[in-house]
């Protein structure tokens, strides 16, 4: 009986958030354009199969996902103390917890490098651009900024620091960046960063910080559990720029080597 309320409950969230969608459409065909909807049954189908996996991904968010991000930011603060949690709630150095660090930078590389909106966007960019713009360099460009921004915000929600602490020298820095950066690549870089926070990365990243500031003496899982997807967010657009600098001063580094050569 459990099991059939909670499948009913599933289903209402994903009809719910599906019907907005499909009625925005269904309005502009036969409003706006004033032609029948093509392919009616190809729709039908494609509707069923999008509902059916959004009720598998929501369930499978609240029976693996979340919990397993939780449990392992429990057991790894409990391996990063020295003693029993009251012996040492005053006395904790944030450097005590580098497993932690080590499991976000991961989590974040391996989410991001699965996540199928990023799959897709890299795809199409190395499409486009006629394969200039690799499709795993920029995979990788993504995933490790993706690393780099969950350290960084770990270490912030161990810290206990305000998030805009570290928010806006990041987006000073981003600013300059994007200023140096080349512009082929500025679009993509600024999109990567919204493809990432997706249906893979933002539950395992939320799972982690409700989890990790559950754990922690003295921090809030409200205050300091949540932002860390804005890290998420920010760093892949920094490292995908990075990427695309990088690869230009290489580029002109061995044309002036080829150059050099020739004379």
């Amino acid at each position: 009986m459990e099991f059939l309320v909670t499948g009913m409950r599933v289903l209402t969230t994903a009809l719910l958030a599906i019907l907005p969608i499909v009625a925005v459409v269904l309005f502009f065909q036969f409003v706006a354009i004033r032609r029948p909807l093509p392919n009616p049954r190809r729709a039908l189908l494609g509707l069923l199969y999008i509902t059916v996996g959004l009720v598998i991904l929501l369930e499978g968010l609240e029976l693996s996902l979340f919990p397993l991000g939780a449990m392992m930011a429990i057991q790894l603060t409990d391996t990063a103390f020295i003693g029993p949690h009251t012996a040492i709630a005053a006395g904790l150095d944030w450097r005590d917890y580098y497993w932690v660090y080590l499991f976000a930078a991961a989590l974040g590389f391996a989410s991001s490098i699965a996540e199928p909106a990023v799959i897709a966007v890299a795809a199409k960019v190395a499409e486009v651009s006629g394969g200039t713009i690799s499709q795993w360099g920029l995979r990788l460009a993504v995933a490790i900024g993706v690393a780099l921004g969950l350290l960084l915000g770990t270490v912030k929600l161990v810290l206990g620091i305000p998030l805009h602490h570290f928010l806006i020298p990041a987006y000073l820095l981003l600013l300059v960046q994007t200023q140096l950066a080349p512009r082929s690549i500025i679009p993509v870089a600024y999109d990567s960063g919204g493809v990432t926070t997706s249906i893979i990365t933002v539950p395992l990243v939320t799972a982690l910080g409700i989890g990790l500031a559950g754990a922690l003496p003295g921090r809030s899982p409200l205050l300091d559990g949540f932002g860390l997807v804005a890290f998420v967010c920010l760093f892949p657009m920094m490292s995908v720029m990075g990427y695309a600098q990088l690869s230009a001063w290489f580029a002109r580094r061995a044309q002036r080597e080829s150059k050099a050569r020739g004379e």
